[in-house]
This record gives structure tokens, C-alpha cells and sequence, in this order.
């Protein structure tokens, strides 16, 4: 048990560096003691489908060649293979691991019949590894949720408020959505410790029954807020961000969906407010226009 503790010890990391830019975090080094292929799966749920795709088919045609490369080690092994010719070997091997089987080159010694059975079993193992990933991603459930790009702090029933705005994209309900909103900030503590320190935003409403449309979140920077006699300048120095969580259930696939947003201290604009979507029709409806929903003028 002592030696393994002191192997754990050894790939344990000795500092890790981190980059404050903008309120944003980057840690730097982080390869050193953390990898996303040490979490293949994680890394096949997680990169983009361009990258999914690239990989499965790099992975297929290695796999190929390491077969098509046994075969060429048995010599004159596959009957109809021309002899020396490394792309029919390769070719038979695409077959064999597809479980193709046209028939016209086939093993024709013991040493081809053993790596053909290995490479049928490769085959069948490789199709469930890769529909079952495929289907992971498909089924993955999504929130389509926007967000402004910039939250304003405004005067709201003479009150210094923040606010931002999102909007569901998709054209769906997200039933029994909440919202939560913290700050984050660099603090000294009375012992004069430097803390990176986490604060809730209390919203005057942070949770609705139906989230289809728009949604204005409204923080009232009172004496209780975190945010109370903050100016444009101490947010920028105490590199605080304010980060979004939004959760709900989707009613088309009847699962759990999240969305996450963050601001940084330069996408807070103060003395500003958010322009009107909702506008009226001449003959009395109402109706969203979202061509302005990132747009502020000043006060």
C-alpha cells in the first residue's frame, strides 16, 4: 500500500499556475497532471462532431493497417491477394473488420485464420463502442439558451439594478426553469489572506413555470448585494465575473437541460439600459422582436 501512495505521489502536480485576464480563469500546465485522454469517453462526448468524426476515422484506418501489416507478416497467406501487395491486404482487412465477405480474397493458412478471427472480434467490438458513443452524443440533451452580451446596471423602481437578459431559441417549453447567478471576486480577509470568494445573487424572480420566450433577470443592488457601492473601476480591479446557471426540464424529451453564461467586469455597462423587444401591433398584439435583444442605449 506504501508503494502505490508514493507512485500516486509522484504524478501528483507540484504548482499549478494560474492566469487571471478579464475576471477569466486559464489554467496554465494543465496537461502536466490532467489529460482528456486519460477520459477517452469523456473526451468522445465532449469534442465537437468535426473532431468525433476525425478520430473514428483516423482510429479505423490504424486499425486497418495494423491488421493489413499481420497478414503481411504470415507471407503469402490470403488466397487472391496479390503477392507483396500491401493494398490488397489492407483491403481484405477493411472486409474482414466489416464483416463484409465478398469472397474473392480469403485466410488460407492457420496463422490468417487466427488473426482473422481476432480481427472479427476487433470488428464487432469496435461497431458497439462506436454506435453506442454515437447514440451518447445524439441523446445528450441540450438547452438552446441565449444571453445577452453585456448585462446593464440601470435605476429600477429607484433602485441601482442589475440586469440581463436570455431567451430560449428553441421553439419549446423549458418547464420549471430556475436560474442562479454568483459573483466571483478576488478578496483579502481580515488576516490579510488572499481568497477567491463566491457570492449568491438573490433575483427578484429566479425561477418561472414555462420559459419560452424572454426572460429579464433582475438584481437589485441594495445593501445585502454583493455589489453594493461596487463601481465599473472595483469590479475590473477585484477581477469579478459574474457567472449564470440556468436548469430546466425540456418538455419534447422530458430531461433535465442546463445553460451557463458568464460576464466579465467589462461586459457590465453601468447607466445603460436594455432596449424594448416588445412592441405593438396596430391592431392591439403584441410581439417580440429579437433584432434588439443584445442592444443598450444610455441613460
Amino acid at each position: 500500500m506504501r508503494f502505490k501512495l508514493k507512485r500516486l505521489a509522484k504524478k501528483r502536480p507540484q504548482r499549478v499556475h494560474i492566469k487571471i485576464q478579464n475576471g477569466k480563469f486559464e489554467i496554465i500546465g494543465m496537461g502536466a497532471w490532467y489529460s482528456y485522454w486519460r477520459d477517452p469517453y469523456h473526451l468522445l462526448l465532449t469534442i465537437p462532431w468535426t473532431g468525433f468524426l476525425l478520430i473514428v476515422w483516423v482510429s479505423y484506418i490504424l486499425i486497418n493497417i495494423i491488421f493489413a501489416l499481420a497478414y503481411w507478416l504470415g507471407g503469402d497467406c490470403i488466397a487472391n491477394a496479390r503477392p507483396g501487395s500491401f493494398l490488397d491486404l489492407f483491403f481484405f482487412s477493411v472486409q474482414t473488420l466489416a464483416s463484409i465477405g465478398y469472397g474473392a480474397m480469403y485466410p488460407k493458412t492457420l496463422y490468417a485464420n487466427i488473426i482473422v478471427t481476432i480481427e472479427a472480434m476487433t470488428g464487432i467490438v469496435g461497431i458497439a463502442l462506436m454506435t453506442g458513443l454515437a447514440f451518447a452524443r445524439f441523446s445528450r440533451p441540450s438547452a438552446r439558451v441565449i444571453f445577452s452580451r453585456v448585462a446593464v446596471i440601470t435605476p429600477y423602481n429607484g433602485v441601482p439594478t442589475l440586469m440581463f437578459r436570455t431567451a430560449n431559441q428553441r421553439r419549446n417549453l423549458i418547464l420549471e426553469a430556475q436560474m442562479r447567478v454568483y459573483l466571483m471576486r478576488d478578496e483579502i480577509t481580515a488576516e490579510g489572506e488572499f481568497i477567491r470568494r463566491l457570492h449568491d445573487l438573490k433575483l427578484l424572480r429566479n425561477q418561472t413555470p414555462s420559459f419560452t420566450l424572454s426572460w429579464l433577470a433582475l438584481h437589485p443592488i441594495d445593501e445585502s448585494s454583493p455589489l453594493y457601492g461596487m463601481s465599473a473601476e472595483s469590479l475590473v480591479q477585484t477581477n469579478t465575473n459574474i457567472v449564470i446557471s440556468v436548469s430546466g426540464i425540456d418538455e419534447t424529451v422530458a430531461q433535465v437541460v442546463h445553460a451557463r453564461h458568464q460576464y466579465i467586469a467589462r461586459d457590465i455597462l453601468w447607466n445603460n439600459r436594455f432596449v424594448d423587444i416588445f412592441h405593438h401591433t396596430s391592431d392591439g398584439h403584441r410581439y417580440i422582436d429579437y433584432k434588439y435583444f443584445h442592444d443598450v442605449e444610455p441613460l
